[in-house]
């Protein structure tokens, strides 16, 4: 099933099911097999891949991934596909999303498949996984490279903390700012409001709901971090989205002559890696 427009989207991705769909957004072309490859192992069904004019995909998809081809870039792609397809998407549906050449973990993904991990949360009377983005960067810059090499992928293993976020009435309960990876070693090419690495990539629909501009839910409940009564799993996004920027934009490639620093370390592909640093957190699933 392909859709034409952001309209068709939300007139027939009821049609995708009420199981866990994922929407990628394909800024452009680098890495969107992989992704693609990464979230059907994962266990998504259903994948929905948002292309901007000027961004192929492959001529043969996988079995339950869908095209949906934009007649333009939207000033803010993520909100703008996002919130379409939370607008038809069946209500209590696990829905999320990432952009290409980034890969989600969650807890034990070598082991269990997204839906389990889904279903955990539902029982958990949790309807939002919160996720944390870590950046991932090529160990060589060459002149001219954009920053991403799968077989040569590295992390920082340090540097990650969180800042109180606050509301008109002071702090919000159990609302954390993260930050950290590249957006903090090279904030002074990051606009303050994009250095934050927290996101809540994966949720349950409902009618009304929305993802804001800076990446937060409009229902409050789904930013926190935990629920009130104990730990709430959480999740990874291992992307070169921002290696990838800082290497290709005029304003920083100039000044960055390589990503690694002494608190890097090869990325291993495995969730475990990121459970063994604590950047993800499996709560009470054992």
């Amino acid at each position: 099933m392909d859709f034409t427009s952001l309209n068709d989207l939300s007139a027939r991705a009821s049609r995708l099911g009420k199981g866990p769909a994922l929407m990628i957004l394909a800024e452009d072309g680098r890495e969107v097999e992989s992704t693609l490859r990464h979230h059907v192992d994962a266990g998504f069904r259903q994948i929905v891949v948002a292309t901007p004019p000027g961004v192929a995909l492959p001529p043969v998809l996988p079995e339950g991934v869908h095209r949906l081809t934009l007649d333009r870039r939207p000033d803010d792609m993520a909100a703008t596909c996002v919130n379409a397809f939370i607008a038809a998407r069946p209500a209590g549906a696990w829905t999320g999303y990432v952009h290409n050449a980034e890969y989600l973990f969650h807890p034990f993904a070598e082991t269990r498949r997204i839906g389990e991990a889904l279903a955990f949360c539902a029982e958990e009377r949790r309807d939002a996984v919160l996720t944390f983005v870590i950046d991932l960067y090529a160990g060589e810059l060459a002149p001219g490279s954009d920053g991403v090499d799968r077989d040569d992928a590295w992390m920082d293993e340090a540097g990650y903390f969180a800042l109180a976020r606050w509301g008109e009435d002071g702090p919000l309960d159990r609302q954390l700012d993260f930050f950290g990876g590249l957006r903090w070693r090279f904030e002074e090419h990051i606009p303050w409001t994009r250095r934050r690495i927290d996101r809540v990539s994966l949720f349950r629909a409902r009618p009304g709901l929305r993802l804001l501009p800076d990446l937060t839910m409009s229902e409050p409940e789904m930013n926190t971090y935990a629920c009130p009564w104990h730990h709430s799993m959480t999740a990874c996004v291992a992307s070169f989205r921002v290696a990838k920027a800082l290497a290709t934009n005029p304003g920083s490639r100039a000044a960055i002559r390589g990503f690694r620093w002494n608190g890097s370390i090869r990325f291993e592909w495995q969730a475990q890696q990121l459970l063994d640093l604590g950047l993800m957190e499996p709560g009470q699933w054992f």
